[in-house]
């Protein structure tokens, strides 16, 4: 029996047809995935520490402002804002806790340079949490930010800012925990006590050595 050409065509396009149909959806999503949740600074965008951020105490004599942090993507859903800076390299067998942030309102995109050196620079109702350098006075006041400084001849150790976009609007009232709580117990909060109340997080890490 003989096919004519246009019989082979039809027949073509019916078998070939889904086929083509499944590689096109694959190469051309039906919808765009979401942009990505971010965290960086301006102030430290080479990766390291000038001197105006870092302490002035403790043998370093830097200018302890804080430095500008901004985000962007805020994932759907979140109700409230918690920043931590954590140094897991230093030489306590806990780390250390420099900077702690909670309760930022998801209208704002970020904290100016300075914000964290007094109460009054953070967006309401956000509030500066305990940290390591509590009744120290090196920060100024408690809840204040508190820069870097390393103990001498140590490699440059490591600073991780990181970025909890929350479910809930207040994470003390959420967690069940004092205003005056230790960075670790509202570490342990953010990541697993409030649950599904963590919608996501992001990081970045700058260095300083002396």
């Amino acid at each position: 029996m003989t096919v004519s050409r246009s019989a082979r065509l039809s027949l073509a396009t019916v078998l070939l047809g889904p086929v083509l149909s499944l590689g096109l959806a694959g190469a051309f999503p039906a919808t765009a995935q979401s942009a990505d949740f971010t965290i960086s600074s301006p102030d430290l965008a080479s990766g390291k520490f000038d001197a105006k951020f870092v302490l002035n105490g403790f043998g370093c004599t830097g200018g302890n402002v804080s430095p500008q942090i901004v985000w962007q993507n805020i994932p759907e859903g979140t109700k409230s804002l918690s920043l931590q800076v954590f140094d897991p390299d230093a030489p306590t067998g806990s780390g250390f806790w420099h900077w702690a942030v909670y309760n930022i309102p998801v209208s704002a995109t970020g904290l100016a340079r300075g914000a964290g050196n007094s109460a009054a620079g953070l967006p309401a109702p956000a509030f500066g949490g305990t940290t390591d350098f509590l009744d120290t006075g090196a920060t100024g006041g408690n809840g204040n930010y508190g820069g870097p400084c390393p103990p001498a001849g140590d490699t440059p150790h490591h600073y991780v800012f990181t970025l909890y976009a929350l479910a809930v609007a207040d994470v003390q009232q959420a967690g069940g925990i004092p205003k005056t709580g230790t960075a670790a117990l509202y570490s342990f909060v953010v990541n697993k006590g409030l649950g599904d109340g963590l919608i996501a997080k992001t990081s970045f890490t700058a260095t300083f050595g002396r």
